[in-house]
């Protein structure tokens, strides 16, 4: 019997054949067999890689996939088929090795990266003798076309798989320093939820076809879905680049966009919720941008329109979703951040605005443009209990301390003015809006009016008025906000309804103004 032949498991980097080794040229110019996969349209990647190390007369293995990404009829579906294929093509190559044959087994980037070779490594490996030429991987080939670190230090690199769930997607970007999201195609509307989710958008590039001549790098938000190949790559490097990526700026963006010179980013308020509290203003600015970006709710009450963008996100990236909002403007992008209410009243104004202040983005032109804020919309349900001097506070204490929020309720209670209170409890903060109200009994009576606004102007609107000492914490949620009074609110039980109101005449006090009445 003649001694069995040896499997090769040959690495050939990323697709330009220069990149191919020393050693995996010379085993492919050697071996007796060369094998390679395709898709059933018959164009194998990995043989165009290899083709100038070829020699004439070498016997070649065409291991043809029967489905990738199509629908099959195989009676054990998608998987079934794959593996039984898999043992078919197994056996093909035995019978090479048991003849005394070597088999260089073609292998794009590195044989056991996300490679097809591992699955005939665990059939053979056993019975034959087997060697493994590493090759480049698209990992690296694409962070050298991106032309900057992907990581350094301590840093983690995380490689993920497109075909994950978004959520779980979503959930490794959060955790990691640096990422490489590959297998995209028809995955890439999946990751780039995924990349806005997590706020890792504005900091991801990708890159197709890299080191090939039909190389392309872009910004991940500038990418058209529908034309994303499987052998492209996401990254998200764990380094802020420090050098300019000059590729980026010869690559054309999505045809919608602006093609020359800087866009612009337009923050914008809805309202707080009616359809006809946003103004004219705001909807065309709406109408004219190119891009939305925002939290995914807010994103949710403005129509679709064809061609335009939308990048919606988690509501506690305000930072990621600025930054990601100004790199769209400065390749060209219109704009549009959308917020509830009104942008500047503890919304994404402040949050564009301060990170336009990096020299990155002092180009960019930012406007901001107002709407009808939610203590207005709740005052006017009830008649005028902002009427004389009010104070606006967060009761969040996820961006300051509740120490800080404290002082402010006792300083802002001490002066005897109304409070509109935003934010006052989430999911995760409940007892938040206990505190403060014991907080403002040290100032004010136990029958001071307490409006209560829950989701004023939309479908589920509820508006209460109540004494703030019978303030109920389970009452309240992320959709409320509450009109705290003042000494000289007012409160008033009428045919339709309790209206309240704070008097512009200060030191008249709400008892004689009932007495009035």
């Amino acid at each position: 019997m003649s001694t069995p032949g040896k499997l090769w498991g040959v690495g050939l980097g990323p697709g330009d054949p220069e990149l191919v080794t020393v050693k995996a040229a010379n085993v492919i110019g050697a071996a007796d067999v060369i094998a390679f996969h395709s898709a059933r349209h018959g164009r194998s990647i990995s043989r165009r890689i290899a083709a100038p190390y070829l020699r004439p007369g070498q016997l070649e293995e065409h291991l043809v996939y029967p489905v990738t990404t199509e629908t099959t009829d195989h009676p054990g579906g998608y998987q079934g088929a794959i593996d039984e294929f898999y043992e078919q093509a197994a056996e093909r190559l035995a019978e090479h090795l048991a003849a005394g044959r070597s088999v260089a087994l073609l292998a794009a980037g590195d044989p056991l990266f996300y490679s097809s070779y591992m699955h005939m490594h665990r059939r053979l490996a056993d019975r034959f003798e087997a060697e493994i030429i590493p090759g480049i991987t698209s990992v690296s080939a694409a962070s050298a076309a991106l032309g900057t670190p992907l990581v350094e230090g301590e840093q983690v690199l995380t490689v993920l798989p497109g075909t994950m769930p978004v959520d779980e997607l979503t959930r490794r970007l959060r955790s990691t320093d640096a990422a490489a999201i590959m297998k995209l195609g028809r995955t890439y509307p999946g990751v780039r939820q995924a990349l806005t989710d997590s706020g890792r958008l504005a900091g991801a590039y990708y890159v197709e076809r890299a080191s090939t001549t039909e190389q392309r790098v872009l910004h991940a938000g500038a990418v058209d879905d529908a034309e994303v190949p499987y052998f492209a790559i996401t990254l998200v490097p764990g380094p802020e680049p420090t050098t300019p990526l000059p590729r980026l700026e010869e690559e054309t963006v999505q045809r919608d966009r602006d093609a020359e010179g800087v866009g612009e980013v337009v923050v914008v308020g809805l309202g707080p919720g009616a359809h006809e509290w946003t103004t004219d203003e705001v909807r065309a600015a709406l109408a004219e941008a190119t891009d939305l970006v925002g939290y995914t709710t807010y994103l949710n009450r403005v129509p679709e329109r064809p061609g335009q963008r939308r990048h919606p996100s988690d509501n506690r990236v305000e930072s990621e979703r600025a930054a990601m909002a100004l790199d769209l403007a400065k390749r060209g992008a219109r704009v549009a951040v959308v917020s509830s209410g009104d942008p500047g009243v503890f919304a994404m104004a402040a949050a564009v605005l301060e990170e336009s202040a990096d020299p990155q983005w002092r180009a960019v032109p930012v406007r901001v443009l107002p709407g009808l804020t939610a203590a207005n919309a709740v005052a006017s349900r009830v008649g005028a209990p902002l009427g004389h001097d009010y104070a606006m506070i967060s009761l969040s204490d996820r961006l300051k301390p509740w120490e800080v929020v404290a002082q402010r309720l006792s300083a802002v209670a001490a002066a005897d003015m109304a409070i509109a209170i935003y934010n006052p409890a989430s999911s995760q903060r409940t007892w938040q809006v206990g505190a403060m109200r014991d907080l403002l009994l040290e100032h004010r009576k136990p029958d001071t009016p307490v409006v209560i606004g829950r989701d004023v102007g939309g479908p589920t609107e509820s508006v209460r008025v109540v004494p703030l000492g019978d303030l109920d914490p389970a009452e309240v949620d992320m959709r409320t906000l509450l009109i705290v009074g003042a000494s000289t609110t007012t409160a008033l039980e009428t045919g339709t309804g309790t209206r309240v109101f704070t008097s512009r005449r200060y030191g008249r006090t709400r008892d004689a103004a009932a007495g009035d009445a």
